[in-house]
């Protein structure tokens, strides 16, 4: 996360109240993570691998009921964590290229910033 990004820039999307999971597209046998964060427009993971800046990736997300979604990102930011943490990077991911039914059923499981369902 870089110095100019305020809590504004990072909540200016709705959240997403279901649990949600990722794995790169192409590596089907790599275990579902959980997203620590999401919004429609980008997540936050946690990951052992070292993701260089602005580097491009396919994701499949996991929906709680089953549904898979294909979207991709680019690295936006990268932070090392302490040694003995869950992982070794914290990895925030911006959705670059998002269908517009997978954008609709992103939407149907946001909160508004009060814990409430979105309403547009």
């Amino acid at each position: 996360m870089s110095a100019n990004d305020t809590v504004s820039d990072r909540r200016r999307f709705p959240r997403l109240a279901a649990p949600l999971y990722a794995r790169p597209a192409r590596l089907r046998r790599v275990d579902k993570q959980k997203v620590l964060d999401a919004s429609l427009g980008g997540i936050r993971i946690y990951s052992d691998d070292d993701y260089k800046m602005d580097s491009p990736l396919e994701l499949d997300l996991f929906l709680k009921d089953g549904t898979s979604l294909q979207c991709y990102a680019r690295v936006a930011w990268t932070k090392r964590l302490p040694d003995k943490a869950v992982a070794r990077y914290e990895v925030g991911l911006a959705f670059t290229d998002v269908a517009a039914g997978t954008l609709d059923q992103l939407k149907t499981v946001l909160i508004d910033d009060e814990g409430g369902p979105d309403t547009p």
